[in-house]
């Protein structure tokens, strides 16, 4: 949680911006052009709208998703032996959907609170936090309305984790095999980068019907019939707008994650020899 919050500071702004894009149904401006109309007329503090809700998910999400995929990875493995890459890609698989339902709510406020400057005035939700936009729905559309989006938020999660923590494990470990690489940030550098590339890629069409489905204010669509809708009136093509900002976002995203990660884990990993050899010494005594 304290990794993916790290390096949503960063990359929140990116983040901002792929929703505008994912969330125009006419003709795409660009990343760039879309990026400085943002500042333009919500000046430089507007590409931080949401930030409260996007850290709310992660610690939400993130925290969920990683905490139960080392479980599973315990579980599942033999004597810390190396999983192979479909256990990697199931245990990512059902840790992200933990996740992304657990997440659903803080998910559900920060597409809104990202979109809310480009709405008409009458349609704008000005929630003023996090907790706010939480309290906000459940007070105007119940309980299940923090359930909004949460099909194609879930299915994103599981492509999401299995793309990206599946991915990033995999590349690292054929990289220590070749024996030209260490456990060092060089490594992880290396694997997180090429790990957000797949995820960007494999996610992309899911978070345009996702982001689409939880900033709509009608009758709630399906994902299939949001995704045809989406191809047919739009071509294929829509369903990568924002893949720019996406990638852009999510890899150095996904670097500083797991580069943060990789430090707690042994920064722990440390403490916990400590005390072993502190309870052997005394145990000597």
């Amino acid at each position: 949680g304290a990794a993916a919050c790290t390096a949503c500071l960063v990359s929140h702004p990116l983040d901002l911006t792929k929703v505008r894009m994912q969330t125009t149904t006419g003709v795409n401006r660009g990343t760039l052009r879309t990026a400085i109309d943002i500042i333009k007329y919500e000046k430089f503090p507007g590409i931080y709208n949401g930030l409260s809700a996007s850290i709310l998910r992660q610690i939400t999400y993130s925290t969920m998703r990683f905490g139960v995929y080392d479980k599973l990875k315990m579980m599942l493995s033999n004597n810390g032996e190396n999983l192979s890459f479909v256990k990697k890609v199931i245990c990512a698989a059902v840790s992200g959907s933990i996740g992304g339902a657990f997440g659903n709510p803080a998910d559900l406020v920060m597409v809104r609170m990202q979109n809310d400057a480009k709405l008409p005035l009458e349609l704008r939700r000005n929630y003023k936090n996090a907790f706010d936009g939480l309290y906000q729905i459940i007070k105007k559309e119940g309980l299940k309305g923090l359930t909004r989006g949460m099909g194609p938020n879930v299915n994103r999660a599981i492509f999401m984790n299995s793309s990206q923590l599946a991915s990033y494990e995999q590349f690292k470990q054929m990289l220590l095999e070749t024996r030209l690489f260490h456990d060092n940030v060089v490594t992880h550098f290396t694997s997180s980068f090429l790990a957000g590339f797949v995820a960007t890629t494999i996610c992309s069409p899911i978070d345009v019907v996702k982001t689409r489905t939880m900033n709509s204010t009608g009758t709630k669509q399906g994902v299939m019939i949001m995704f045809t809708s989406i191809i047919r009136n739009e071509g294929p093509h829509a369903l990568f707008k924002g893949w720019v900002p996406a990638f852009v976002r999510l890899t150095p995203q996904t670097v500083v994650t797991f580069m943060v990660l990789e430090q707690i884990k042994k920064f722990y990993d440390r403490r916990i020899d400590l005390r072993i050899k502190a309870a052997t010494t005394h145990d000597w005594k």
